[in-house]
């Protein structure tokens, strides 16, 4: 099926639109665009830069895909913003494309719900499966695992990085990394247990699920120095491999955890 474009889009010839892509009343798509097969841009959507869209996304009224970083160092070089497949993109929605002085591409991957006025800045790189609740917003340069959840008005400072399956509470505040698995809230967030709920639901075993809060209260609760815990962990990592996914988070590095 031929893309449908309501007569008052405006879509640059250049642009590269897929089959069975919808185009709504004066949404406005920039030449350097590419979208793929099945995704749906509502009306009054603006999408421009160097940005390529998967297939089967849905772009909600107001977004703003695309745009310039908010980064006074931007000198119009050629960046760009990647989005993968079946993101939902709720209504005033921004992402901007990456800077020369990261890997210079934002990236949002497969399967996300981005709720309304949601930022994703410069160079942030997000897995799949996310959720970001309404007005998340993620400064330049951080990295969200996938299965992650933020809850709503949730603020994450520039380079920090929010582990796999983690969940942050609604007004948070994040000012340095959070761990895999880990329930992080308040201003500044602090870590609050584990997310079991969420990994139930994704069917971690019983016994992962417990092997997991073992690593939990080697980090948090048994007193010891940072680089004694990682210690202990890694240990567990080499029979759990759910523990592994802690463990090398560890090891990356970063703004330090919370604590």
């Amino acid at each position: 099926m031929a893309a449908q474009i309501h007569p008052t889009a405006i879509v640059d010839p250049a642009a590269r639109i897929a089959d069975g892509v919808e185009i709504g009343a004066y949404s406005v798509i920039g030449p350097n665009v590419e979208i793929g097969a099945g995704t749906r841009v509502h009306p009054h959507v603006v999408i421009q830069g160097h940005t390529r869209i998967g297939s089967d996304n849905v772009f909600h009224p107001f977004c703003s895909i695309g745009g310039d970083p908010q980064d006074k160092k931007y000198a119009n070089e050629p960046t760009q913003l990647v989005i993968g497949d079946r993101n939902t993109v709720r209504e005033y929605v921004t992402m901007n494309c990456g800077t020369v002085q990261d890997g210079g591409v934002t990236r949002l991957g497969d399967d996300n719900w981005l709720m309304a006025y949601v930022h994703v800045a410069h160079d942030c790189q997000v897995g799949s499966h996310t959720i970001m609740a309404n007005n998340t917003a993620l400064a330049g340069h951080v990295h969200v695992g996938d299965w992650a959840i933020l809850g709503g008005f949730t603020g994450v400072h520039q380079f920090v990085r929010v582990g796999a399956h983690s969940f942050c509470g609604v007004h948070s505040s994040v000012l340095q990394d959070v761990p895999p698995f880990v329930l992080a809230n308040g201003v500044p967030a602090a870590p609050h247990g584990i997310n079991s709920e969420g990994l139930r639901r994704r069917g971690y075993s019983s016994e992962a699920i417990m092997a997991i809060k073992r690593a939990y209260k080697t980090l948090y609760r048994e007193g010891l120095k940072l680089d004694d815990a990682k210690a202990v962990i890694a240990e567990a990592a080499r029979t759990t491999p759910e523990v592994a996914l802690l463990s090398n988070f560890l090891e990356a590095g970063g703004r330090g955890i919370i604590r």
